[in-house]
């Protein structure tokens, strides 16, 4: 089942066009990351979806229902910082929230345990860590218990305790049935997230698929590239002798040791064998599957949205 289908969406800002046509679907229980730049179009995005934007063209669809106020209580929205209040407790500030959406006042305990705060129940927001903050953000999105989630930047601002900390409770709340939509322009948060990613540049969709058939996608070869990372003594001599190696596509030296990259077809033990045949002994030989980043810049050709 799709939980969220997006049909030729554009949204123009004067001369602007700040998305151009986007279509995917977003399928149940997954989730989906919206990946690019800042300034790509992925708020826009998700606040047209969200109706706080009107689109220029196109439509949109949750579950298979036209938008409406009722439908959108099904989703726990976290697209701004909410306005806590400071001098109030966690508690408080969840009981307020709740009284505003008008349900979920019940589930302010459950939440909280969810969200690993409840021993802080009666602690001023004011005395929260930024990733406690974020955390007790989610937490708000979760009164009503809503089936789907719609996240903006989910750990912008965080340190990396903080990022680990969100990251670990949204794959917490995906285990529990929950479909997450996520924006994010960390391609490292995405890859450890995130099950299906869509990739927007400047307002266009890219690439839409799971995450580990995006990574594999190529524009030149039906084969997944590899890095490896190795180094020897004699660099230029191992710089030599891989010319002669067959299935190097690309080679280039940084910091002291040699970043090849082949197809998956090559195996280290080929390269180890190789070297020391031809009388270099390596001293680092470490294979990389190809990244979401090393495809997210293949397909962005590099370019910022900035």
């Amino acid at each position: 089942m799709s939980i969220l289908t997006i049909q030729q969406l554009s949204k123009n800002y004067g001369s602007l066009k700040a998305l151009k046509e986007v279509s995917f679907s977003v399928p149940e229980g997954t989730v989906f990351g919206i990946l690019g730049p800042n300034g790509s179009g992925k708020t826009t995005l998700l606040s047209i979806v969200m109706d706080i934007l009107k689109a220029t063209s196109g439509s949109f669809v949750w579950m298979g229902q036209e938008n409406s106020a009722d439908l959108r209580k099904q989703i726990g929205t976290l697209l701004e910082t909410p306005n806590f209040y400071h001098y109030l407790s966690a508690q408080e500030n969840l009981r307020i929230a709740a009284r505003i959406k008008g349900r979920g006042e019940a589930d302010i305990q459950k939440v909280l345990e969810l969200v690993n705060l409840y021993q802080r129940k009666d602690s001023k927001f004011s005395s929260f860590s930024l990733g406690m903050k974020q955390r007790l953000a989610i937490a708000s999105t979760l009164l009503g218990d809503p089936k789907i989630l719609v996240f903006d930047e989910p750990t912008n601002g965080l340190d990396p305790a903080g990022i680990a900390e969100i990251r670990e409770l949204i794959k917490t709340l995906n285990k529990n049935g929950k479909t997450i939509i996520m924006a994010s322009h960390i391609l490292d948060e995405v890859e450890k997230v995130c099950t299906h990613v869509a990739i927007i540049q400047q307002g266009v969709l890219k690439t839409v698929g799971s995450v580990s058939s995006v990574m594999h996608q190529s524009a030149d070869s039906i084969l997944e590239k590899i890095l490896v990372e190795l180094s020897a003594n004699d660099l230029v001599a191992l710089q030599h002798i891989l010319t002669e190696m067959g299935g190097i596509e690309n080679m280039v030296e940084a910091e002291h040791e040699l970043h090849i990259t082949c197809s998956s077809e090559l195996t280290a033990e080929q390269i180890n064998q190789f070297c020391f045949s031809r009388g270099i002994i390596l001293n680092k030989l470490l294979v990389k599957r190809k990244t979401l980043e090393a495809r997210f810049l293949e397909i962005t050709g590099k370019q910022s949205d900035k």
